[in-house]
C-alpha cells in the first residue's frame, strides 16, 4: 500500500527548515516528529538522517522535554500540542537532553501549520538555547558540537 502524500504545507515547511540555522522541528497533527534541521540535530546530538521519523513517545523518551525537577512533561502540556489544539502559536521554556546526555535549557515556540484544505496539519517548533554561549554558536553557524 502506498504512503499517502503529505500536505503541501508540511513539505514546504520541511524545505524552509533545511535552509535556516535556527533549531527547529516539524511534527504532524498526531505529534509524530517528521523532520528536524541540522541545528536541532546539533543540540540533540544526532542528525535527523540517523533518527528518522519518531512517534511522540519515542522522541519524548529520547530527548524530553523535562521540567526543572527532571520530570518528563506530558505531550498534552507541550506548546506544540497547544499550537495544534488551539490553532495559534504557543511558547514555553523547558529542558531537553541530547543523545550524549547533555542537558539544554531552551525556549520553544510552536507555530501551527494551517491550510484551508486540512486545518492544522502539523506544527513547526522553533527553539533556542537559553545558554548565551550556545545561542551565539547557533546564531553564527558554529553549532556542530552542542550535543
Amino acid at each position: 500500500m502506498a504512503t499517502p502524500q503529505k500536505p503541501l504545507e508540511l513539505i514546504l515547511a520541511r524545505n524552509l527548515l533545511t535552509s535556516i540555522s535556527t533549531p527547529a522541528f516539524l511534527v504532524s497533527r498526531e505529534g509524530t516528529m517528521l523532520f528536524y534541521n541540522e541545528a536541532a540535530g546539533a543540540m540533540l546530538g544526532v542528525p535527523f538522517e540517523e533518527m528518522g521519523q519518531l512517534d511522540p513517545e519515542e522522541w519524548i523518551g529520547s530527548f524530553g522535554p523535562f521540567d526543572a525537577e527532571g520530570n518528563t512533561i506530558p505531550l498534552e502540556e507541550l506548546n506544540l500540542t497547544q499550537a495544534l489544539r488551539d490553532g495559534r502559536p504557543a511558547h514555553s521554556t523547558f529542558r531537553i537532553r541530547s543523545s550524549r546526555g547533555t542537558e539544554h535549557e531552551i525556549a520553544a515556540s510552536g507555530m501551527p501549520m494551517i491550510s484551508a484544505e486540512h486545518g492544522a496539519s502539523g506544527a513547526i517548533i522553533f527553539f533556542w538555547s537559553l545558554d548565551e554561549d550556545q545561542a551565539r554558536d547557533v546564531a553564527t553557524g558554529r553549532h556542530e558540537a552542542l550535543g
